[in-house]
């Protein structure tokens, strides 16, 4: 199982901006989440082991901080001609088989990704009321076959500090996954 790591985008950045369809067609934008006070944007698919190894955590801890007015939204931008498994359709009914709350995204382009220096699935990125990169980095040390439990303990934090509006600690460990599937040609230049 290959391994890529988060690029570890510098803290403080504005979250780069997003219009995306979900996975049945409505489009969905970062404008959609002004009043909340904490975003988080994970790059996800459907066919990584390390998505699948975390997903039902994922799931529950959506609906938790969601419950706590966390705006939340998963973005696939993985090339469907060569992963059909990611395609909008499988999408839709991987939200629905995992019970997923959050808007599914399909990121077509690629472009998205890029502008957040996405680098694998899972890949996670906390922005606060202000909409400035505070944590970017693991769900917990959680991996495929390690025997450590899935709990989102890392990202937890993160997201309890924003909500507390105390500062995320900046010691942060990067996620692990598979790497974007990018089109051909179309890598972008952080990229292997």
């Amino acid at each position: 199982m290959a391994q890529t790591v988060s690029t570890m985008m510098a803290l403080g950045v504005e979250a780069p901006d997003f219009s995306l369809p979900d996975a049945r067609g409505k489009t969905v934008s970062l404008a959609d989440f002004a009043d909340a006070p904490a975003l988080l944007v994970i790059f996800m698919c459907n066919h990584c082991p390390y998505v699948k190894h975390v997903a039902d955590e994922l799931a529950k801890l959506a609906i938790e901080y969601q419950g706590r007015n966390v705006a939340i939204v998963g973005i696939n931008a993985n090339d469907v001609e060569s992963h059909p498994e990611d395609s909008p359709k499988k999408m839709a009914e991987e939200a629905n088989r995992r019970g997923y709350t959050f808007p599914y995204l399909y990121d077509e382009t690629q472009e998205v990704a890029k502008e957040y220096h996405a680098a694998c699935t899972p890949d996670f990125f906390v922005f606060d009321q202000d909409r400035r990169l505070v944590y970017r980095g693991q769900m917990d040390a959680s991996r495929p076959g390690n025997n450590v439990p899935v709990t989102g303990a890392d990202l937890r934090a993160a997201l309890d500090a924003v909500l507390a509006r105390k500062p995320v600690p900046p010691n942060q460990k990067p996620s692990l996954g598979c790497n974007i599937k990018w089109k051909p040609g179309n890598e972008p230049e952080y990229f292997g």
